[in-house]
């Protein structure tokens, strides 16, 4: 027993130790976590195309192949912002850096590309070149592998390079760029697919730099840099003090919570979270992983996902001792138990997870990677961690079941009686939804609040008689600007160095940007001059919404499969995407009801809810799957759904209530952008909570029940026409 008491004494004193060191690691790395647009400005550069009077299409064509370009050099490039500013001119916004001049250097001179022949004659232009990555395959002769650059052409660039092919084999195609060869590959073949590679290539770092160069030089435009300069954050310096106050205090709340409601274990699971919090610091620092707040939505997800583990398992050992198992044997029993709930959960998210960061891109990659990243965390915490420091406290004396609590059986609630009214009321939720937007459309508006990120707006650049600061800009000159716009979705940032500021708003009429040029001039002594204007584009362009559109489709999709092969059953993977695209309409109901902004932050509100959801429906489904097993045809099937329902619905209260915590501290100590962002996620936890427990088992067993009559059916009928036969 002595032993024992001196192993859990070293154990416990391990993990506090491990618990100090990363926290203090993560503290003194705060500093290094880049820091998005958002949260901390950055470098902004200003383009303006080399022709006169470009077109539409290739404005737009040349603003999604540069913020193709932008995200492939670095981090900070996921988070850029590229946009349209008045007629010929291309804003590029990339976070996390100080010197403009680096950024430039790094980022090159978008100019011209061209394939030429011998007697370099133009055969084709860079502007058919779809994209261009390195890659490696294997080798012919000595070398095992060789480097390659893959390009891949449009369909006039298909057409065009078949043909070039065929006229210059043997001979060198030069790719030259801003006057400069970059590549002169022999033609070996006709290639007519519109896919090649160059070959010959020495080193991968090469292949890189041959791919990227054609990638800027591909733009549908040549490009000269106009002016460049750094900017502050958009939200302001508050939101991020406010955020990390909010943080520590939401935290601290769930701390308490989990100790109250689960006494040792919660103690377990309070110590592995704050190793948990103290890896999510150490390793964003260490992966430069730039932080936006839709960043911090992927935290917030991970955060509550981390807390969901702990309580099912926790919910298991509470099951276990009342089922008469000893607090040891009930530990090792209910993490055992909890398992395969955990694992496909975490799963389920991290697939989604995987294919936002392959496919998504700006804002929905950034949030991809902080919910991978907290995903394998909260897993490693939760199943390693907890059970350690639990075992730990177990062997220091913490034996009595007093500690731990005991589960005890419940009455069975009947939720698949009332499954009408739930079927009734998420119908009338939704439709209620297309309503509000028919009525927002028919009034004169959009179907949704629109923010400028989707609609594009007005730029307003004023020099003021002094340096505002920061906070200054916040509390003095955002109040003027919406008395004048009523816009509430401003956005400010103050380019360093200068007493100048960028203000953008919606899109203003001639006679609105005159009133808020004599409000600014009135208030704060503004020189007219000294004030511009420009329209400017949408930052998520059509393509972005498009590559978000098709990245959720595909980890709906792969979810689906997933869930269907972990649990044999199609009928639980259709439930669960039902469920998800049920949450994700009622949620964009308040969206059209309250106007609710629709910004950059939007596509990370909803991708939250759908994590949420499908975790808190995982759970449930692995219950019934549990319960199928042992109580097989012996009882009901309404029965088998209602008492797994019943059985995991503490579980689903305190995990929504613990998530909801976090998230409710943000909003009402957060600035006006933080509440913004943070009350459609309420709602999406709400709403995750109420279909997880009223619609997703009740949507199986309709599905289910539907089947088994079928059989029945179809049983009856084969027997009825044996029958007959015999008869004859």
């Amino acid at each position: 027993m002595k032993s024992d008491k001196s192993k859990g004494l070293l154990g416990l004193l391990l993990i506090l130790g491990a618990v100090a060191l990363f926290g203090w690691f993560g503290y003194t790395s705060m500093s290094d976590i880049k820091l998005g647009l958002d949260l901390d400005g950055g470098v902004s550069i200003t383009y303006q195309a080399v022709d006169e009077n470009p077109t539409a299409e290739q404005m737009s064509d040349t603003i999604y192949k540069l913020q193709q370009r932008v995200q492939s050099y670095s981090m900070e490039g996921m988070e850029a912002e590229v946009y349209q500013e008045g007629s010929d001119r291309i804003n590029i916004d990339i976070p996390g850096v100080s010197d403009a001049n680096a950024i430039l250097e790094e980022l090159g001179k978008p100019g011209s590309l061209f394939f030429m022949d011998e007697s370099y004659n133009v055969l084709m232009t860079g502007d058919m070149v779809s994209s261009a990555k390195a890659g490696m395959r294997e080798g012919s002769g000595v070398k095992a592998q060789e480097y390659v650059v893959q390009l891949t052409l449009n369909d006039e660039g298909s057409k065009t390079f078949a043909e070039i092919t065929e006229a210059n084999l043997g001979k060198r195609i030069a790719i030259v760029y801003d006057n400069r060869i970059v590549s002169a590959p022999t033609v070996q073949s006709v290639i007519t697919g519109g896919q090649c590679e160059i070959t010959g290539i020495e080193t991968f770092e090469e292949a890189e730099n041959i791919a990227a160069t054609i990638r800027i030089g591909s733009l549908s435009l040549e490009l000269q840099e106009l002016r460049s300069n750094v900017v502050g954050a958009k939200l302001g310096q508050e939101a991020i003090h406010t955020s990390l106050k909010a943080g520590a205090v939401g935290f601290g709340i769930v701390v308490l919570f989990m100790i109250v409601v689960y006494l040792i274990p919660g103690l377990a699971a309070s110590i592995a979270l704050g190793l948990y919090v103290g890896l999510v610091l150490v390793l964003l620092s260490a992966f430069e992983i730039t932080l936006t707040l839709p960043g911090v939505a992927g935290i917030i997800l991970s955060i509550g996902m981390a807390v969901d583990a702990n309580v099912i398992i926790f919910t298991r050992i509470k099951e276990e001792i009342g089922l008469g198992k000893t607090v040891k044997s009930g530990i090792k029993s209910g993490f055992q138990k909890a398992l395969s709930a955990i694992i496909d959960g975490n799963v389920t998210t991290l697939i989604a997870a995987v294919v936002l960061y392959w496919r998504g891109s700006g804002t929905v990659k950034g949030f991809a990677a902080t919910l991978a990243l907290g995903i394998i965390l909260s897993m490693f915490t939760a199943l390693v961690i907890t059970k350690f420091t639990l075992n730990a406290l177990f062997a220091l004396g913490f034996q009595d079941v007093k500690f731990y609590g005991i589960r005890k059986e419940k009455s069975v609630v009947n939720f698949l009686g009332k499954k009408k009214l739930w079927f009734a009321v998420s119908v009338v939720m939704i439709v209620a939804g297309f309503g509000f937007m028919g009525r927002n459309s028919a009034s004169g508006g959009t179907v949704l609040n629109y923010s400028l990120d989707f609609m594009g707006g007005t730029s307003t650049n004023v020099t003021f008689k002094e340096d505002m600061s920061l906070e200054d800009i916040s509390s003095q000159v955002v109040p003027v600007v919406e008395s004048v716009t009523k816009d509430a979705g401003i956005q400010t940032q103050k380019v360093a160095g200068t007493n100048e500021v960028i203000i953008k708003t919606r899109t203003l009429s001639v006679e609105e940007r005159q009133a808020l040029n004599d409000a600014l001039i009135e208030n704060f002594g503004v020189d007219e001059a000294e004030i511009t204007a420009e329209s400017i584009s949408a930052v998520v362009s059509s393509e972005m919404k498009q590559d978000a559109v098709i990245a959720v489709v595909i980890a709906t999709a792969c979810m689906l499969v997933y869930i269907w092969f972990r649990f044999s059953d199609v009928r639980f993977a259709t439930s669960a995407v039902l469920a998800l695209v049920h949450d994700v309409f009622v949620v964009i109901t308040f969206y059209a009801a309250l106007r609710w902004s629709v910004g950059s932050t939007f596509i990370a509100c909803m991708l939250t809810i759908v994590g949420y959801s499908i975790n808190a429906t995982i759970v449930i489904f692995d219950r019934i799957r549990e319960n199928l097993k042992e109580m097989g045809n012996r009882v009901d099937l309404a029965e088998v759904v209602n008492t797994s329902i019943t059985q995991t619905l503490t579980r689903s209260i305190n995990t929504s209530l613990t998530t909801f915590i976090m998230v409710f501290v943000l909003f009402i100590m957060g600035v006006s952008s933080i509440r913004e962002f943070a009350l459609p996620l309420m709602t999406g936890i709400i709403c995750g909570t109420y279909s997880s427990v009223c619609i997703t088992g009740a949507l199986w067993y309709v599905m289910t029940v539907s089947k088994r009559k079928k059989e029945v059916q179809e049983k009856a009928e084969a027997k009825a026409q044996k029958k007959g036969k015999k008869q004859e």
